[in-house]
């Protein structure tokens, strides 16, 4: 393993840490394991911050904070809620600039939702129905259409939820994958619960909020 280590660049894992975000240690392992290949490297550190955040994502998150953005010289304006498990986190420069950075997506994207499991049945229903009637005017048969159905759905979770979305400063990466790789680093569970957009002139506001709460009481 040595001789492997001393293969990879410190520039290259200088590289993927500011990239991923991810320590030391696991930019220089998951290079190792790429034999250098950064997209790969990159690969393999998401897939380590998602399984990190899928074993957290019970634990409970009462802690956190509420950041803000203004953008377009006062225009818009986003409040959100991020929680982590203690206060310690929640003061560290990386959640901050977490915090940060899904407040500024959320003012460029305007997302309705947050998670999938928040959209309303009204809305789910509403597009579906949609997507159905379009699919039915291919002639194609009925299984054909729910795959078809299926597939705009995914598409449609995307556009309006803001985990789904590709993150405007990194569109290989989703809000949900952001938020993994800080799990990964900070070991602590992370959770978006609410948020408010607001635009000068615009009659609606977009509030959201998760709709199930999964923490013990």
């Amino acid at each position: 393993m040595s001789t492997v280590s001393e293969k990879i660049d410190a520039k290259l894992v200088k590289e993927l840490r500011e990239k991923s975000g991810a320590p030391m240690g696991d930019c220089l392992k998951a290079l190792q394991e790429s034999k250098g290949d950064m997209e790969e490297a990159f690969v393999i550190l998401r897939k380590r911050g998602m399984a990190s955040a899928q074993k957290k994502a019970s634990r409970t998150t009462n802690e956190g904070a509420v950041g803000t953005y203004i953008h377009a010289g006062g225009k818009i304006g986003v409040l959100v809620e991020v929680n982590c498990e203690s206060d310690f986190v929640a003061r560290t420069e990386d959640f901050q600039q977490l915090l940060k950075d899904i407040a500024m997506h959320i003012a460029a994207t305007d997302p309705r939702y947050i998670r999938p499991e928040d959209v309303t049945t009204e809305d789910l229903e509403r597009e579906k129905d949609i997507f159905r009637a379009q699919a039915a005017q291919t002639g194609k048969p009925a299984p054909v259409i729910e795959k078809i159905v299926e597939g705009k759905m995914s598409k449609f979770y995307e556009e309006v939820c803001l985990l789904e979305q590709p993150f405007i400063k990194e569109q290989t990466v989703s809000i949900k994958d952001l938020i993994a790789q800080k799990v990964g680093k900070l070991g602590e569970n992370i959770t978006v619960r609410r948020f408010a957009r607001f635009k000068v002139g615009d009659p609606t506001w977009t509030v959201a909020q998760t709709k199930v709460v999964t923490e013990a009481q």
